[in-house]
């Protein structure tokens, strides 16, 4: 079974290189270089899900997300009811992208 750690290694090998968070205004920020994405210009490449083993309440969602621009990184959370509010809508928003 594929972890955390493996999927982001993965990922990160094809080229999604850049961490990417949720930002309190609704936006994607890159961790390393500060840029700020809209999530409707954001395209969904890749969603992975996990469970937690012993707690199927731990679940976290990987997304790899790329730009027309050239941009690719990875943004995660929590999956379920502890999922943060901003990272739900931020969810909502770039889950209509995914083709």
């Amino acid at each position: 079974m594929e972890t955390l750690s493996d999927a982001v290694a993965r990922l990160q090998a094809e080229g999604y290189e850049g961490n990417w968070y949720a930002s309190e205004d609704g936006e994607l920020v890159c961790e390393a270089c500060g840029t700020h994405f809209d999530p409707a210009q954001v395209s969904v490449d890749h969603v992975v899900r996990f469970e937690g083993q012993s707690d199927p309440a731990d679940s976290s969602i990987l997304y790899a997300l790329s730009t027309a621009d050239g941009h690719r990184g990875l943004y995660s959370t929590t999956y379920g009811p502890e999922t943060p509010t901003g990272d739900v809508a931020l969810i909502r928003a770039i889950g209509a992208n995914k083709d």
